[in-house]
């Protein structure tokens, strides 16, 4: 996303560097809100990346995987047959404040200057420390299981695939994400996004 908005900066205002960069990364399978800075605009990045994000998905019951997520194959499966809907609200709610959560091996943080998810790809030992991260709300908005629809507001750091993970496990179970979309950081909302392409092409007809 950085280095397509970056070159059509370039080409439409015809020069040779522009400094773009972007405040926080979405997963490869997520969608939704990326605040992108450009020029000066850099320098406030950190700013942006330490505001409350907002998620919305679906967490899949019944098989994990290693990255938590569809990135990977499934590796173990589980019966959801008796986890009924109350089951799943009151299980819900035990995530709703402060807490210590491990981040997924198939994750950027660094191991020994390396990111996670390229030595767990080499089949390497990865040993990651907890995260103390804050979930704001953890709200259940459809229950079709083995899909559960969720909405979630989470502090600097926190993995919603280790929150679909650890769900999954709390209920005596096993979970994986398989739908995320980011759609608030702060005051910025999705619905007052533009899309890369979009943009650009507006830039053009101009």
């Amino acid at each position: 996303m950085v280095n397509k908005l970056r070159y059509g900066l370039k080409k439409h205002l015809q020069i040779k560097k522009l400094k773009v960069g972007h405040a926080g990364t979405l997963d490869p399978l997520a969608t939704g809100l990326l605040i992108i800075c450009i020029g000066r605009a850099t320098k406030t990045i950190s700013t942006f990346m330490n505001l409350e994000k907002t998620y919305t998905g679906t967490i899949t019951l019944g098989a994990t995987t290693p990255s938590y997520d569809l990135e990977t194959e499934f590796e173990n499966t589980f019966d959801v047959s008796e986890i009924t809907e109350e089951i799943l609200h009151q299980t819900a709610k035990q995530f709703v404040g402060e807490q210590d959560q491990m981040p997924p091996i198939f994750s950027a943080k660094k191991v020994d200057g390396e990111k996670a998810y390229v030595v767990a790809r080499k089949g390497g030992e990865i040993n990651l420390k907890t995260n103390r991260v804050t979930i704001k709300e953890f709200e259940l908005t459809k229950i079709d299981l083995p899909n559960v629809e969720f909405k979630a507001s989470v502090t600097k750091g926190t993995y919603i695939r280790s929150l679909a993970y650890d769900f999954g496990k709390a209920l005596n179970n096993g979970a994986h994400l398989s739908v995320l979309r980011r759609t608030v950081i702060g005051d910025f909302k999705i619905e007052d996004a533009k899309s890369i392409d979009g943009f650009l092409k507006k830039l053009v007809t101009k």
